[in-house]
């Protein structure tokens, strides 16, 4: 996959879809920041490096009375189209119930957390 970001998405969307209560991933510092952002929204449970030489990252997902903590994912930037934005082109996503992921120059944020600071992006993804 060329996109690690979109490779995380899609397994974390598909493992909550099969009900799964873990998941592996490769790592790599990108995809940690991610998850960090996510289980802050309290989108994943907890997340955990492991390994020496060759690092995996297990997710914890969780579920609340058995319905998943996200329920749906919209990719936006993709490997032949990227989507820049300005952040005062940043929408609220499903009437605030959802976020969207921005890849910034300090880092990656929440839709909310770019306007507050004034900064645009590479848009990566919107979660609900």
């Amino acid at each position: 996959m060329n996109d690690p970001i979109i490779d995380l998405i899609i397994r974390i969307k598909n493992a909550y879809m099969t009900k799964n209560e873990t998941l592996e991933t490769p790592h790599s510092s990108y995809r940690e920041a991610v998850l960090k952002k996510l289980q802050d929204m309290k989108y994943i449970k907890s997340y955990s490096v492991e390994g020496d030489i060759v690092k995996t990252i297990e997710v914890e997902l969780m579920y609340t009375k058995g319905v998943p903590a996200m329920t749906d994912v919209k990719l936006v930037s993709k490997p032949g189209k990227r989507e820049y934005v300005s952040y005062k082109d940043l929408r609220s996503v499903m009437n605030g119930m959802g976020v969207s992921f921005l890849s910034t120059p300090k880092g990656i944020l929440t839709n909310r957390e770019a306007r507050k600071e004034k900064l645009g992006g590479e848009l990566l993804f919107m979660i609900w």
